[in-house]
């Protein structure tokens, strides 16, 4: 099997964004895991703070937080996230599981299309506002 992590423009835009979520949800994970580093080396305090970070809850409040600070097209991608069908939610609104679900889906789109600069910026600034 060919692993192929160069995908073109035409072909991300017509990912599901369900698809780009699970993978922003990937990359924001080991961005918040690693950044915790420098914060503490206790697994249990590394778990529990990242678990924290990364929650519906926390990702829907960064997203009202980073809003303005996004490109018309960036905000395009998160309503495609937003507004996509997905399953319940088990410890957050149905609003906030939306909002981290289009949060999530931005983070795949940044991602897939090789924007590595913005999709820094964008993580650093999230988890700025989750860890205060």
């Amino acid at each position: 099997m060919e692993t192929r992590l160069n995908f073109p423009a035409d072909e991300i835009k017509t990912l599901s964004p369900l698809i780009l979520a699970h993978i922003g949800d990937a990359y924001f994970h080991l961005y918040v895991r690693t950044r915790l580093l420098q914060v503490t080396h206790n697994i249990t305090r590394l778990h529990d703070l990242s678990a924290e970070i990364v929650s519906a809850t926390a990702q829907a409040k960064t997203y009202r937080a980073i809003e303005n600070s996004l490109t018309d097209a960036e905000r395009d991608i998160f309503r495609r996230g937003r507004n996509a069908k997905s399953h319940a939610p088990r410890k957050a609104t149905v609003a906030e599981y939306h909002a981290s679900t289009g949060f999530e889906a931005l983070l795949g789109d940044l991602f897939l299309r090789r924007n590595f600069a913005r999709l820094e910026e964008i993580c650093e600034l999230a988890f700025r506002e989750a860890s205060t």
